[in-house]
């Protein structure tokens, strides 16, 4: 017998990827706080580390961040020296964000960091299972437009 609280439970499948989505992140989170970094500077940096800079705009976009949050976190990273501003030359109305070396130092170690957790999370998924779930969320994310 179907109820309406099982089609509810079957068709909440934006539930099921929260609660996929907090739980890695809660193991990010936790894994990167004891580098004293947090998840955002992790990915700010990771675009960041090939030495181009990059517009707000675009770093927000990667670090899934509104600008107003990316700035306090940028604003933070400028404060440790792991990143730094500069107006861009070619468009003076727009400023650039570039990693410093203190920043790829950073992100050698949290990215370290991160790989560990993520090895962690297939040995406890299955590399198989992931690379499935990969898929098709790359494959959900094009069809939805993001």
């Amino acid at each position: 017998m179907t109820t309406a609280a099982t089609v509810h439970r079957d068709l909440d499948f934006a539930r099921l990827l929260t609660l996929v989505e907090r739980s890695v992140v809660q193991k990010l989170t936790t894994a990167l706080k004891a580098d004293n970094a947090t998840i955002e500077e992790w990915r700010v940096l990771s675009l960041l580390g090939d030495g181009n800079g990059r517009p707000m705009t675009e770093i927000a976009e990667f670090a899934v961040l509104s600008p107003p949050s990316l700035t306090k976190v940028i604003d933070r990273m400028v404060s440790l020296g792991l990143v730094h501003r500069r107006v861009d030359e070619a468009d003076r109305r727009r400023v650039l964000v570039f990693a410093t070396d203190r920043g790829r130092q950073a992100l050698e170690k949290w990215t370290a960091t991160v790989e560990g957790q993520y090895k962690e999370i297939v040995d406890a998924i299955g590399g198989e299972e992931i690379a499935l779930l990969r898929a098709l969320l790359v494959r959900v994310s094009g069809r939805l437009g993001q």
